[in-house]
């Protein structure tokens, strides 16, 4: 049965890990329209994996690696979700705009360590703490093991994989363009990322100086994709460093994805 009505989180027993100074944020503006019928009535991240809304995997995360304060950016059926262990800001242009506005919504958040996750994807914990323990400035999530996982979701995974070049030290050098081989693909961008306390205002700054006229990746300011705002970050700004996975995500995307498993 499909969620027709704002949902009530379940009571959560933390961990007694404490990650001060970190604040975690989840980004759940966009419709899913590929996830229809289930996005008929509540956004994506409240759509059920396994008979549990893809949020509720996301926050039971965060909170057992000792991330408890929480925002959540919402914009469509952003009413649905009524929870108690989330700060909320919301993209009232949710419908022409795109992950980098949405992030920008919630600008007063980003102080201290911070954590951006897309709210289509769920990890396991060992992921978010290899994310927690980077000390770089700007870190992203890669999956080195990607190709397993798009398998499961594509006939053809290049079809839908995008770039990600690293050099010898771990650092990205490409990412989020069209490959034209598998040798241009070191990893996948999952959507999870972490900006260092004492980046985070360089960060800021950078985006509000970014040319609003331009276009990023065929997209305008407003409707930039993240991996554009990384690159434009490695390009201009400072050093974008890879934590390595191998598995242990999934994405949903499609009503196709809800039948897939975890590998890794």
């Amino acid at each position: 049965m499909l969620p027709t009505t704002a949902y009530r989180q379940p009571e959560y027993k933390h961990t007694g890990k404490q990650t001060d100074m970190v604040t975690g944020i989840v980004l759940a503006a966009g419709e899913g329209t590929r996830l229809r019928p289930y996005t008929e009535k509540v956004p994506k991240c409240m759509v059920p994996y396994k008979g549990k809304p893809l949020l509720d995997y996301i926050v039971e995360t965060f909170h057992q690696e000792g991330v408890n304060d929480l925002v959540l950016v919402r914009g469509y059926k952003g009413e649905t979700i009524q929870r108690t262990d989330l700060q909320y800001y919301t993209n009232e242009d949710y419908d022409r705009t795109n992950m980098v506005y949405t992030l920008f919504c919630a600008e007063d958040a980003l102080r201290g360590d911070v954590i951006i996750s897309y709210g289509d994807i769920i990890y396991r914990p060992e992921v978010l703490q290899a994310l927690l323990k980077s000390n770089y400035d700007f870190s992203v999530v890669v999956d080195s093991e990607w190709r397993a996982l798009w398998e499961q979701r594509m006939s053809n995974p290049l079809d839908d994989a995008e770039t990600m070049k690293l050099d010898a030290s771990g650092k990205i050098v490409e990412l989020g363009k069209k490959p034209k081989s598998y040798d241009e693909i070191q990893g996948q961008y999952i959507g999870l990322i972490k900006i260092g306390a004492h980046a985070i205002d360089k960060v800021r700054q950078f985006y509000h100086a970014m040319g609003k006229e331009k276009m990023y990746d065929g997209k305008d300011f407003n409707n930039m994709y993240m991996t554009s705002f990384i690159q434009e970050v490695i390009d201009n700004l400072m050093p974008v460093h890879a934590v390595s996975i191998a598995g242990g995500w999934l994405e949903f995307d499609s009503v196709e994805d809800l039948a897939l498993e975890f590998i890794g």
